[in-house]
């Protein structure tokens, strides 16, 4: 019997899992299923219990559903309970709860980009769930220093306690980011979905510093945009983060590493 897994969000109708697990299993030559599933809201532990039952063996978990498979997991891994989100869960008699989203865009940056973050100065912008998801992976990569800039410092300020024992990190308002200077800024605000640029001074980056949108689309961001003017070194929107995400499950669930470059390849001539 074909063993499955799912994307499980809402709305789910744009989601490119089903692609990129398809691709992986064909190159990898494992026998699975893998669809998106549709879930109302407060109805995901029904779901995963008949999903389970049906020879379901792992879920991806994406908006607005990543808290209740934090608290539906029975164990859960040590990034996952740092992060308060699960975007991965393994299904056998206990449900196990993990995050690759972390992972998934140190692995994007360095490996595909070669980027390197050990002593470097990094400035992620938000501090909402798609940011708390990636600051362990990105402290254990040893940069000199990370700051989290947000709108209401409070939440920035809460991300920097949370993880301040890994690594040198601080939380500060975007109004005061005017005498930094970094070499790699992430974009973790949602601020590219509509069309809108977070408020950050110009003359931030230090010289052939990388611009990073955790977004993507066909067209550059209005965020590598803004990086296109300033001179970065490079501008690069989330799509190989996704890809890298999703290789990080896959590897959690059938123990083999799809090579992901070829799929990020195929998935840029989809959009």
């Amino acid at each position: 019997m074909t063993d499955r897994y799912a994307v499980i969000g809402n709305p789910i109708k744009h989601s490119k899992s089903p692609f990129i697990h398809r691709e992986f299993s064909k190159q990898t030559q494992q026998d699975l299923n893998y669809t998106a599933e549709l879930v109302d809201l407060g109805q995901v532990k029904k779901f995963v219990d008949a999903f389970k039952k049906n020879n379901g063996k792992g879920l991806n978990v994406t908006v607005p559903f990543k808290q209740d498979a934090f608290e539906l997991a029975d164990k859960l891994t040590e990034r996952a309970q740092r992060a308060g989100a699960v975007n991965t869960l393994s299904l056998s008699d206990e449900i196990a709860g993990d995050t690759t989203d972390g992972v998934g865009l140190v692995n994007d940056l360095s490996r595909n980009h070669k980027i390197i973050f050990k002593n470097k100065r990094i400035l992620i912008l938000g501090a909402g769930g798609a940011v708390r998801g990636v600051i362990e992976s990105i402290l254990n990569t040893a940069p000199a220093h990370l700051i989290i800039a947000n709108r209401t410092i409070e939440k920035a300020l809460t991300l920097k306690n949370i993880f301040s024992d890994l690594g040198s990190i601080d939380g500060c308002g975007f109004n005061e980011l005017n005498n930094e200077k970094v070499d790699l800024i992430i974009n973790g605000t949602s601020a590219s979905l509509s069309g809108e640029l977070p408020p950050i001074p110009d003359n931030i980056l230090n010289n052939q510093a990388t611009v990073y949108d955790m977004m993507y689309s066909a067209e550059p961001t209005p965020f590598m945009k803004w990086g296109q003017q300033q001179n970065a070194g490079l501008c690069l929107d989330g799509l190989g983060m996704l890809v890298e995400q999703a290789a990080e499950s896959f590897y959690i669930w059938r123990g083999i590493r799809p090579d992901t470059k070829p799929v990020i390849k195929k998935l840029k001539e989809t959009l």
